[in-house]
């Protein structure tokens, strides 16, 4: 099978959909499969398309539109798979809802990453017989308890945090919250926040330790060093960011918000913002509760690449074959061609704008 992905692939650290991009293409090479990130060749028999928007505003190497072009000119009997995990409610937009669910005509199949943002879009007029949820994980590989340590009694409990994104709705009220925690009587000789990750420039930490952004071993060992993970994420759609935490075996704290309570509900412990002190006195007289209960967290990127692979064959599988030539028109050959050569060109953006974001956050730590 050829499986095309809309997303380019960034190394370091960048973003919930750039690890599900290495995931999925690293768990569909193991079984053989060919990944590609483009439209450029004429036998692909599934696509997968990651973000509608261009590129100038997303990760994505193609969008929607590309992809009724290569449907209609190169091969009508490809599947179309979109994996939905945006939204209005996020960041407080007001477009990505109705541009969304526009693109989605083009596809056969779409997939969200929790029932919260499937039903905003059911509820904007989506089909739901056409849709899936497939939750989100991380690689287990690296995101394990192995070398976690538990609090004990004679320790200050560490509490992390950890977010690429520097946007206020990820949390930032709670974590100004901890950070002011840390200078009373009653907690300062208690907790220690360490917060990892990029910090808006309107937003300063003066207790809490900042850490630059890490990815993969690296961030998997700076977590394990801590023994309560806190997100205040709202609206989140699903977030990976407590994932990883939870297959390193930190009990998670999270507001009742967006997907999130779906993958916590079971493990974790649900605070609102004016009882945040309350839930993490329970947090912590009931540490070794709710360790236990993380021996059946259900997530992690195998169990949803293989989600994800079953669904790619179900639909290919519904689909009728139309016949068609093996050869590839002159509009055909002139949009892969130019496919070819916009890839090369992205690849060369793609390699300077990395470049730029490490220098960033580089100069942000010194």
């Amino acid at each position: 099978m050829k499986i095309s992905i809309g997303s380019k692939i960034v190394e370091g650290p960048w973003g919930g959909g750039n690890l599900f991009a290495i995931n999925l293409s690293n768990y569909l090479n193991k079984l053989g499969h060919d990944v590609i990130y483009d439209l450029s060749e004429s036998d692909i028999d599934l696509i997968l398309l990651t973000d509608p928007r261009s590129r100038s505003e997303s990760s994505s190497t193609f969008n929607h539109i590309e992809i009724k072009k290569y449907i209609e000119y190169i091969n009508p009997n490809t599947i179309v798979v979109q994996r939905i995990n945006e939204c209005d409610e996020r960041k407080n937009t007001e477009n990505i809802n109705q541009f969304y669910l526009n693109a989605s005509d083009v596809a056969d199949h779409v997939v969200f990453v929790s029932e919260w943002l499937r039903d905003i879009y059911v509820n904007c007029g989506m089909n739901k017989k056409k849709t899936s949820v497939i939750y989100a994980g991380a690689n287990s590989d690296i995101f394990n308890n192995k070398g976690f340590k538990k609090f004990q009694n004679h320790e200050k409990i560490n509490i992390v945090t950890h977010h690429w994104s520097a946007h206020v709705n990820k949390g930032f009220n709670i974590y100004k919250k901890i950070d002011d925690m840390l200078l009373s009587p009653k907690w300062k000789e208690k907790i220690q926040f360490t917060y990892i990750g990029n910090v808006s420039d309107d937003f300063t930490f003066n207790n809490t330790k900042v850490i630059k952004p890490l990815a993969g071993v690296e961030l998997a060992n700076e977590i394990k060093r801590h023994h309560i993970y806190v997100t205040g994420s709202i609206n989140e759609p699903s977030g990976n960011h407590h994932i990883e935490a939870a297959q390193c075996g930190l009990p998670v704290m999270y507001i009742d918000s967006g997907g999130i309570p779906e993958y916590c509900k079971n493990i974790g412990l649900s605070f609102l913002e004016n009882n945040f002190e309350e839930k993490l006195e329970h947090m912590i007289k009931n540490y070794d509760l709710f360790l236990n209960k993380l021996n059946n967290y259900p997530f992690n990127s195998e169990k949803m690449c293989n989600e994800f692979y079953e669904r790619f064959n179900d639909e290919i599988s519904k689909k009728v074959k139309i016949e068609i030539s093996k050869k590839v028109n002159l509009v055909g050959r002139y949009y892969l061609k130019k496919n070819r050569l916009s890839n090369r060109f992205r690849f060369i953006l793609s390699l300077r704008a990395n470049l730029i974001s490490i220098l960033r956050s580089k100069l942000k730590v010194i």
